[in-house]
């Protein structure tokens, strides 16, 4: 029969049809954009409520069954294993059975060979005179010949009870060795009770010791600790003080005028910080003016007008020299700290333009390796028509 020949079940076919009415339904729900953009499907909330729990209770029931066909398997595989075991057992002690039964050590075919009684159940050569074994060959019996029988069996009686005594002794013995060497565990082990008994009252002794040199360890931490702390306090203290001191005494509040002299030229002063002129410098600005004006004074002549020229504009030429050597100097290491920067510069443009290549080459492996590998399987319009095809 093909399987197109089975009839399909009419509970399973309505169940269908009916999951295809709501497929239906919720579908011109969802793709209606003006019914569901106005509100919310509330019939369709409480269908998928309902429906959520009706299978979570499916569920629930199914996992109930499973766990208790679980316990069911897990009693019926304890039986097996019991009734395996009990089937083990039962072999095993037929086993035994049968070899205590039918496998003694006598029944072997050599068992007169490891007999250790084989010389004493075995018969002597010749019992007496009339032994029968003993014919006229068997060199055995001879005329006149006495077997003392007596004498040789009082001997193996006498032979027997001094074996038995050995034994006996012997036995004795291994008991008094036994004894003692019980009395010797004993002690070994009473031995080994008190040492233990020591162990433990040393290992308590150093616990105790162990817990005194943690305890003075951590109160010598302490003290450490609060020594430190002290004397940390103590050097801020100190600090603080010498901080104090130091604006007391430093050159802001004190006004000392050597903090306004310029590395420039002794001529310079640092304006931020200058603080007027001192009395010394008043005292030579007045002493020049003085001077001056003793030399107008003293000057009345053409001559002496004519020197104080020269001497001028010898002056003025001395100051306008050094200015061009300034100047000089200044554009020289104005010159230096251009051509550093450009060199600099070239030095940064050269490295920036690595960094750039490879990253531009970094980016260019990456590029080819999600357009070869990554992005190979290009989607088509038939990969997003199968979308929005449903409402799940």
């Amino acid at each position: 029969m093909y399987k197109v020949d089975i009839q399909p079940d009419i509970k399973e076919a309505a169940a269908i049809e009916a999951r295809r009415n709501r497929e239906k339904q919720r579908q011109s729900r969802i793709f209606n954009a003006r019914y569901r953009t106005m509100g919310v499907d509330v019939e369709g909330l409480k269908t998928q409520v309902e429906e959520r729990k009706l299978r979570e209770i499916a569920e629930k029931r199914r996992d109930e069954a499973f766990d208790a066909d679980r316990v069911q398997c897990d009693k019926i595989a304890q039986m097996l294993e019991e009734e395996e075991r009990q089937r083990k057992k039962q072999l095993h002690q037929a086993v035994l059975d049968f070899r205590e039964r039918e496998q003694q050590p006598s029944m072997r075919r050599e068992w007169d060979i490891h007999d250790p009684e084989a010389a004493r159940k075995g018969h002597p050569a010749r019992v007496s005179d009339d032994d029968p074994r003993c014919g006229p060959s068997s060199m055995q019996r001879f005329a006149g010949e006495d077997l003392n029988a007596n004498a040789r069996q009082k001997l193996l009686k006498e032979q027997n009870k001094r074996i038995l005594e050995e034994q006996r002794s012997e036995r004795e013995k291994d008991l008094a060795d036994r004894k003692y060497a019980d009395s010797l565990e004993d002690k070994k082990r009473i031995e080994l009770d008190l040492r233990a008994l020591e162990l433990a009252r040393l290992e308590e002794e150093c616990r105790k010791a162990k817990a005194m040199a943690i305890a003075d360890f951590n109160r010598a931490q302490a003290a450490e600790v609060a020594e430190q702390q002290r004397l940390a306090q103590q050097r801020e203290q100190d600090n603080n003080y010498a901080e104090i001191y130091n604006h007391l005494t430093g050159d802001l509040l004190t006004e000392n005028p050597d903090i306004a002299k310029s590395l420039v030229g002794p001529h310079r002063v640092i304006t931020d910080r200058w603080k007027g002129m001192t009395s010394a410098e008043v005292e030579a600005v007045r002493k020049a003016q003085e001077q001056q004006c003793k030399e107008k004074q003293a000057s009345g002549g053409i001559a002496d007008a004519a020197a104080r020229k020269l001497r001028l504009r010898e002056e003025e030429q001395q100051q306008e020299a050094e200015w061009d050597r300034q100047r000089e100097l200044a554009g020289r290491a104005a010159m230096e700290m251009e051509q550093q920067e450009q060199n600099f510069r070239q030095q940064l443009r050269k490295s920036l333009d690595a960094y750039n290549q490879d990253l531009a080459d970094a980016q260019k492996s990456n590029l080819q390796y999600m357009e070869k590998e990554v992005y190979s399987n290009v989607p088509t319009a038939q990969y997003h028509l199968q979308f929005n095809t449903s409402s799940r």
